[in-house]
């Protein structure tokens, strides 16, 4: 079979919000693209979603409006000693040995973006509301009037703390689903945990949970009797991701997989951080592994396709903390039926075809994020 022209991926890509890059493994999501995939009535509005649109800001990520500006007596000011760095501890070792292992593959998906000259141009144009066609959407972003009630506010008024939040399972509970009683659990297990961070606190944008509380989340009894893959969004932190590969997996009764990494880019395709930035690097890490219930050999769950590992995918970022749609890249990767059943832990925003669940799960459903789509007369 002919591998497909750059233009059929493009055409592709203006469909499914997915392209997928000529002799790479690397691919680049649309968000608006593929969530809107599943609306009728409405589209997700990519100005909305793409509130911290990177268009204006410099290759450290800093905002050209925030950056200072010398004062016009700099030169007279006795200059400071420059202080010299200190030396890497051993966890910074490890996580900078890390860095340097993937960052050759980043590089490399980076170079293949900037390579793909139509999909470049694409990025340009993401933010606007009008670059959707008259069969996709039209119309101005919703506007909330004051008798509206808003789904978030409204939620809050029953929504525990999320720490007095736990997640209840009858592991011998059968659904149905069009009057065929189905096996319970669940096959793709997608989660997002509130890691405790200092951006978080600082800018109050959700709660946070100590890691020891996501220790007894019940994985396990979550999955599925064909097995589970479980996806695990972990920040670049060395200790994280030693708690999550020593303690977290473990006590879950996961074993490890693979490792895929988000690469965030600006409008111009460049990305939004310098790569080697230490405290501030433009990816972010999703952990994948297979949870199998006791009597099913967690080596037979990868079944025909297995997981590259280190396979980058690439997006602009939508809101704070608000991560791509990554579901249907994963779902090759599943045991058992390709149509499984689907779980994402600490969502916020519901998914077409997932059980959502979470302190927030209607945060990103707001009407501001949003079109009314024109009905055509």
């Amino acid at each position: 079979m002919n591998s497909p022209t750059t233009h059929e991926r493009f055409s592709r890509f203006l469909k499914s919000g997915i392209y997928r890059f000529e002799n790479s493994t690397a691919i680049f999501i649309d968000p608006v693209r593929v969530l809107n995939r599943f609306y009728t009535r409405f589209r997700v509005s990519p100005t909305a979603y793409y509130s911290r649109f990177f268009d204006d800001d410099d290759h450290n990520g800093n905002s050209k409006e925030e950056t200072p500006e010398a004062p016009p007596d700099s030169r007279k000011r006795k200059r400071k000693k420059e202080k010299k760095p200190r030396p890497l501890n051993e966890t910074e070792l490890i996580a900078q040995r890390r860095h340097q292992e993937v960052r050759p593959l980043l590089l490399k998906a980076h170079e293949t973006l900037l390579g793909t000259t139509e999909l470049l141009a694409a990025l340009k144009g993401l933010r606007s509301d009008g670059h959707f066609t008259d069969e996709e959407c039209r119309g101005s972003a919703l506007k909330r009037e004051a008798s509206e009630l808003n789904f978030v506010e409204l939620g809050r008024v029953w929504q525990s703390p999320l720490y007095e939040i736990s997640l209840n399972f009858d592991q011998d509970q059968n659904f149905t689903q069009d009057g065929v009683e189905c096996e319970s659990g669940f096959n793709l297990i997608l989660i997002d945990p509130p890691w405790e961070n200092s951006s978080a606190h600082q800018k109050l944008k959700y709660h946070t949970l100590p890691n020891r509380y996501f220790l007894s989340l019940p994985i396990e009894q979550l999955t599925h009797t064909s097995g589970a893959l479980v996806a695990l969004w972990v920040t670049n932190r060395e200790k994280l991701r030693r708690f999550v590969e020593n303690e977290l997996f473990p006590s879950w009764g996961v074993t490890y997989a693979a490792t895929f990494y988000w690469l965030k880019v600006k409008a111009d395709g460049q990305l939004i951080s310098q790569l080697d930035l230490f405290h501030h690097r433009p990816y972010e890490c999703l952990v994948l592994g297979y949870s199998s219930q006791k009597d099913v050999d967690v080596v037979e769950l990868s079944g025909h396709v297995p997981i590259p590992d280190n396979q980058v995918f690439i997006s602009v970022p939508g809101d704070y903390s608000r991560k791509p749609p990554i579901g249907d890249l994963l779902l090759e990767y599943v045991p058992g039926s390709k149509d499984c059943r689907r779980l994402e832990l600490f969502a916020r925003e519901l998914g077409a075809g997932w059980n959502c669940w979470g302190n927030e799960p209607l945060h990103f459903q707001d009407t501001k994020y949003f079109l009314k789509r024109r009905r055509d007369r």
